[in-house]
């Protein structure tokens, strides 16, 4: 076999769900959950994504708002999948019978919509503008611009870790951030040239650059150069140009996330250090059994062989194939 290079874009990506892992190639994905009988179920379906046979959202800066709205629309889908298995079965509320009726049957997607919404609104009012009225207070006693947009940089910042932290101490979260870990450890163990093995990937690292923790750690500095450039007198004006600015934000993180995924050099290690310490806090170290249901989704969208022979210059037996 080869010996382990120097890692490598897989293209392959994927998110964490309750007791399970989505992995994402291409336009298939697939939902892997530890059932509560302990069977790994798989679903494998298409997502192509939003507007993607337009040419004007693949285009860079522009596709990353794109894609941003492609995250979440598919997080919250396989979210509501995988917490399927541990419902207990209850019949149709008024609303959902309601959601149906108006729909013409599609009163989930709808449901999974309007959270969606709900989602965006909330991280934009809790990440956007309550850092911009918390830093308001410090105007009577600053008078510099710069510092007063590096003050309210530094508050988001401080919000988002302080939130990932809290509910990172709830049981459910620390066992979704476990299978983060598992998402982690399975692309990078391909990524550096190794089986997809429940011992390859135990050893591989639990931090990727490719992290939406990543994404968000460029959101937050990125908004910060961004900002500093909003110098108008009106409040209710800055708050709405910060609005405005969040999908030209979204574009420049996103490329910037792309550079260092594909990338792995100083400059790129560098830029992703900070995003690796964020993950601290979202990844955890998985068993074995988590593993496993995410050695599952890979298997089922991406054919790591071909890639670690194509890649690698690995060999095969036929048995082994």
């Amino acid at each position: 076999m080869a010996k382990k290079r120097k890692k490598r874009y897989s293209g392959i990506g994927g998110q964490a769900v309750l007791e399970g892992v989505m992995m994402k190639n291409k336009e298939k994905y697939a939902v892997a959950v530890r059932k509560p009988s302990g069977e790994i179920a798989v679903e494998v379906e298409n997502h192509p994504g939003v507007l993607h046979e337009s040419k004007l959202f693949q285009l860079p800066f522009f596709r990353g708002v794109v894609n941003f709205i492609d995250s979440m629309i598919l997080g919250t889908k396989v979210l509501n999948y995988s917490a399927s298995f541990y419902e207990e079965d209850e019949e149709d509320t008024a609303v959902d019978k309601a959601l149906d009726k108006i729909s013409g049957g599609n009163g989930e997607k709808v449901l999974s919509g309007i959270v969606t919404i709900v989602s965006i609104a909330l991280a934009l009012g809790i990440f956007v503008v309550l850092p911009f009225f918390i830093s308001r207070y410090f105007e009577g006693f600053i008078r510099n611009h710069s510092l007063l947009m590096i003050m309210e940089g530094a508050i988001r910042i401080a919000i988002f870790l302080a939130y990932v932290a809290l509910i990172s101490l709830m049981k459910d979260i620390r066992r979704l951030y476990q299978y983060h870990g598992a998402e982690h450890k399975c692309i990078n163990c391909i990524e550096r040239g190794r089986e997809l093995t429940v011992e390859n990937v135990m050893k591989s690292s639990r931090f990727h650059k490719r992290c939406g923790t990543s994404f968000i750690f460029f959101v937050l500095i990125v908004s910060i150069v961004l900002f500093f450039f909003i110098r108008v007198e009106s409040v209710l004006l800055r708050v709405l140009l910060r609005l405005l600015l969040m999908p030209v934000v979204a574009g420049i993180s996103y490329e910037l996330i792309r550079l260092a995924g594909k990338h792995d050099n100083f400059f790129v290690n560098l830029l992703s250090a900070p995003g690796f310490l964020f993950q601290k806090i979202t990844t955890k170290e998985p068993d074995e059994d988590m593993v496993e249901v995410a050695i599952a989704s890979v298997n089922a969208v991406f054919d790591w062989r071909e890639y670690l022979s194509e890649t690698f210059g690995y060999t095969w037996d036929e048995e082994e194939a």
